[in-house]
């Protein structure tokens, strides 16, 4: 069994390989896709993250089957690498301890507890790290529903802000999409601290889905990303509302 793995469909537009750490997330968003693909619940999912067993003993296997490898391996799909429970285990440093010594290429998607990502930065910008961050809101309270255990935003643009003074790249995932308004104020705010983003649309929530204009969301958000001369990636399922 590999714990590097490469994504099928709508994962493998944000990274050609993968690696999940935890069992579980404790963050608790209310979109999370992750209950729906391991066959469980959201209560089950959310209500506690367990390291993988041997995840590390597998990962060193991995990356020393997959040395030279030019593909980023993505941190994580499933479950963030940086939720409460890294406080205990830092299977997250020790991963990036193992793949900087692989010489592989990595990046991380998290948002998860601040302290813990920054002190991490010393081996991100060793190992070449790219840091990515989940950033949909500008309102806390908005936040708070949508992602109630999650980091704030105010601690998510610290993390930015810091990372990219200290010279690691920097991207944001702009999905879902659940308020256009606030995605674009995200960008307005953020944009001087982001290297790439990475914008997608909400699924699976069809109710709210309908309660947006997803062709003017993507006409504002290709002007606004434009205007600031920005790096950018759109998502398939929102580059389909194309004009």
């Amino acid at each position: 069994m590999n714990v590097i793995y490469e994504p099928k469909g709508r994962a493998r537009e944000y990274s050609e390989l993968a690696c999940n750490l935890y069992r579980g997330c404790t963050h608790g968003c209310r979109y999370c896709y992750a209950p729906a693909c391991m066959r469980t619940t959201n209560e089950i999912w959310h209500k506690k993250a367990e390291p993988r067993a041997r995840v590390l003993e597998m990962l060193e296997k991995d990356a020393s089957r997959l040395r030279g490898d030019h593909r980023r391996i993505l941190f994580c799909f499933l479950s963030d690498p940086y939720q409460p429970i890294e406080r205990r285990s830092r299977l997250m440093r020790q991963s990036l301890t193992i793949i900087e010594k692989s010489k592989l290429r990595s990046q991380v998607l998290t948002k998860g507890s601040a302290d813990l990502i920054i002190d991490d930065f010393d081996l991100m910008k060793k190992a070449g790290t790219e840091l990515g961050v989940t950033l949909c809101f500008m309102d806390e309270e908005t936040r708070k529903y949508w992602e109630p255990n999650a980091s704030t935003v105010e601690e998510r643009l610290s993390i930015l802000k810091t990372a990219h003074m200290y010279g690691i790249f920097t991207w944001v995932s702009l999905e879902p999409v659940i308020d256009p308004i606030q995605a674009l104020d995200v960008i307005r705010a953020a944009h001087p601290y982001v290297d790439f983003w990475k914008v997608g649309k909400l699924n699976h929530m069809k109710e709210i889905e309908a309660k947006v204009d997803w062709r003017k969301f993507l006409s504002d958000v290709r002007s606004l990303l434009d205007g600031l001369n920005a790096r950018y990636y759109i998502k398939d399922d929102l580059k389909g509302f194309e004009i």
